[in-house]
């Protein structure tokens, strides 16, 4: 199952383990189990400290395989094969029953070991989804670490008539005892506050307490990473508060374009992105929203204060937003109706669910024609609506996306309506630009690659932004705010890139701390008698 190569490799990591561990292979005699039984096999070849046993228990699902520490009923299950992206969950599974410690946060750790509530997870994945493994790592480690805790990860394109009967159409899909929880990426912090009441009042109370930056950077995409380095090699007080560290990035896959690095993946560039802020002395606050800035002149503190979506306020002398952009929309009927249901954003997550089924991409330049090329591996048939007269995609991939006998592009096409059965998408309809005429098509699936919009709603009122919604700044990266710069796809600046919004990271960050330099520290405002 495992090539010489991975095998060196994994036998190294399994060098880490403290304790003894069992896995345990539920079969069902397909040719799948005999697959997963031959990974397991390779696995506990590579270390004494692992034992497997085979069952054939049909009141569990199979092929399965479970993990736990040796003597103890095993609480982390794979229903499938746990390659591709889910390898890397895998290996932490194995690492961490067998007593290798998780890199978390002490508070998130013993948060977790407080829980006390029946949890039985379950994770619906596909194995090219790039945002699935953050959640089942996370609700592995949960279940390592709370006796009262479940978790299977399942792999949608094996376990397709559960996918239909849950009506699943969106990766991950996690399940709470039976009941749906979330769609989407969410980080662990995401996942325990979910579980744990009230944990989002204390994380917010103590937020506020914390002292003021000299600079705090609200975003963590390239460009917020960028300024955080920057700034925290000046030996300032820096911050940083991310939503989601990573941002779009992490949600792509082929990066051929960034200088000096052939080709990479997006979640592995962020995970380097996070390391390098991480290796300085950066104040990193996830999972956390801005939702409104409060000049320096207007605020009680005399700093620039940022107010949190969990109600917490933090203060700094100087803020870079960084917020980046969000996948554009369509805005026709049926869309947010199913959104999650057949309507989807990222074929690399979502695209298994729709095997062999016919689908649509809306959007005719180089992120849709990618979409159309990608999908058509996997599903019956794509059809690309493009709602100008000609592509907007690089010459090579539309001669490959013609070049396959199940792509069918279509131009001039308006979309003005998402059709559906109630619970899942069954068609659109559009309108021909040219001939007036309306049309209507059945499919399963609809991806939405029409370009992006910048987050910056909560700034509105407070910071000039142009039409487009784009905060304007000058070539310093310096906005209509005293002591507020910006940076990235944010931005008015042209070309939205990741080498250019890192080098826009570091403008900021320089222009950031010339303020500092020439700007005195405020005077604390005397509180009245």
């Amino acid at each position: 199952m495992l090539d010489a190569n991975i095998k060196t490799q994994l036998s190294a990591y399994l060098e880490k383990l403290v304790n003894p561990i069992e896995l345990t292979v539920n079969s069902n005699g397909s040719e799948k189990s005999q697959e997963l039984l031959s990974l397991a096999q390779d696995i506990t070849s590579l270390s004494d400290k692992i034992t497997l046993t085979e069952t054939a228990d049909f009141n569990k699902k199979a092929p399965s395989m479970s993990i736990s520490a040796q003597g103890e009923a095993p609480r982390v299950s794979f229903a499938g094969i746990p390659m591709g992206h889910e390898f890397t969950s895998l290996i932490l599974a194995l690492l961490q029953s067998g007593g290798h410690p998780a890199k978390e946060e002490q508070a998130i750790l013993e948060q977790i070991q407080e829980l006390d509530q029946e949890c039985v997870f379950e994770t619906y994945i596909s194995l090219s989804c790039q945002n699935c493994p953050e959640v089942v790592q996370a609700l592995n480690l949960m279940s390592i670490l709370n006796p009262k805790i479940q978790h299977t990860m399942i792999d949608g394109a094996l376990f397709q008539e559960e996918v239909e009967a849950r009506n699943i159409l969106a990766v991950p899909a996690v399940y709470l005892n039976g009941e749906l929880l979330g769609q989407g990426r969410m980080s662990l912090d995401d996942l325990v506050n979910k579980v744990d009441a009230g944990a989002s009042e204390k994380q917010a109370a103590s937020l506020s307490e914390k002292d003021a930056y000299d600079v705090l950077v609200v975003g963590g995409g390239p460009a917020g990473a960028a300024s955080a380095i920057y700034s925290a090699r000046k030996g300032i007080r820096t911050g940083v508060v991310a939503e989601r560290f990573g941002g779009q990035v992490s949600d792509t896959m082929a990066i051929e374009n960034f200088i000096s690095v052939k080709a990479t993946e997006g979640p592995k560039l962020v995970a380097n992105l996070e390391q390098h802020v991480l290796d300085y002395d950066v104040d990193l606050v996830k999972n956390q929203r801005a939702q409104k800035i409060i000049p320096a002149d207007q605020s009680s503190s005399g700093l620039i204060e940022v107010e949190l979506a969990s109600g917490a306020t933090l203060k700094s002398r100087t803020v870079i937003v960084a917020t980046g952009a969000r996948w554009r929309e369509m805005n026709v009927p049926g869309e947010q109706e199913y959104r999650g249901r057949g309507v989807a954003y990222c074929p690399h997550c979502d695209g298994p669910l729709f095997k062999g089924k016919k689908v649509s991409v809306i959007g005719g330049g180089n992120s849709g024609i990618e979409a159309a090329i990608d999908l058509a591996g996997l599903v019956e048939h794509v059809t690309v609506f493009e709602f100008a007269d000609t592509l907007r995609a690089d010459e090579v991939l539309i001669r490959k996306a013609n070049s396959l006998s199940n792509v069918t592009i279509i131009k001039n096409a308006m979309t003005t309506e998402v059709l559906g059965d109630g619970n899942r998408v069954t068609g659109m309809r559009y309108q021909d630009r040219v001939s007036g005429e309306h049309h209507q098509v059945e499919l399963a699936g609809i991806f939405v690659q029409i370009g992006l919009l910048p987050n910056t709603d909560f700034l509105k009122g407070d910071v000039a932004l142009s039409e487009r919604g784009e905060i304007e700044i000058d070539a310093r990266g310096e906005t209509s705010v005293s002591g507020v710069f910006a940076a990235g796809d944010a931005t008015t600046v042209p070309y939205k890139q990741i080498i250019i919004a890192m080098g826009a990271g570091a403008t900021a960050s320089l222009a950031a701390f010339d303020h500092l330099i020439r700007s005195s520290a405020p005077e604390k405002k005397e509180q009245a008698a």
